[in-house]
């Protein structure tokens, strides 16, 4: 673990991996940053960023403004629906279907998330890599940001 500033000015927590993802370890500044592209799903984050208070609202969509996001295809959303049907994630976690899908029709690597209960969980990872499969995508690595961490070796 590391420390950077925030866009408050505060220093947080981050996590590292050997290949250069940095994650922070609060929820609204775990914005993933690659080498590659830093990608938030559009819809999904946009409006789950409108939510509450209105200036905590204005630094939040301040903190996503200029980020490529990967799009919402009518591929990802019937992988979405695939993954519901199957009972792989239940109809009141909808969305994180939709995370887990959008991650996998657009070729993300990793999906770093501190939900554990419907994405990040051992008990349900390998009929979302199945299904992913089934559809032809090969499906992200789906972890919170402390698995990805550089280890000292």
């Amino acid at each position: 673990m590391g420390q950077i500033q925030d866009w408050r000015g505060q220093q947080i927590e981050i996590a590292r991996s050997a290949g250069g993802v940095v994650a922070a370890a609060a929820p609204w500044e775990n914005v993933v940053r690659t080498g590659v592209q830093p990608w938030p799903p559009p819809e999904l984050v946009v409006q789950a960023a409108s939510d509450g208070d209105p200036d905590a609202v204005r630094r939040r969509l301040d903190l996503l403004e200029g980020i490529p996001a990967v799009a919402v295809t009518a591929d990802a959303v019937s992988f979405a629906r695939s993954l519901v049907e199957n009972r792989v994630v239940p109809r009141t976690a909808e969305a994180d279907a939709l995370h887990i899908a959008i991650a996998a029709a657009g070729g993300m690597e990793y999906l770093l998330t501190w939900n554990c209960r419907h994405i990040a969980n051992a008990q349900i990872r390998g009929k979302i890599e199945e299904l992913a499969r089934l559809r032809g995508f090969e499906p992200p690595i789906l972890c919170t940001p402390e698995e990805l961490m550089e280890t000292d070796q």
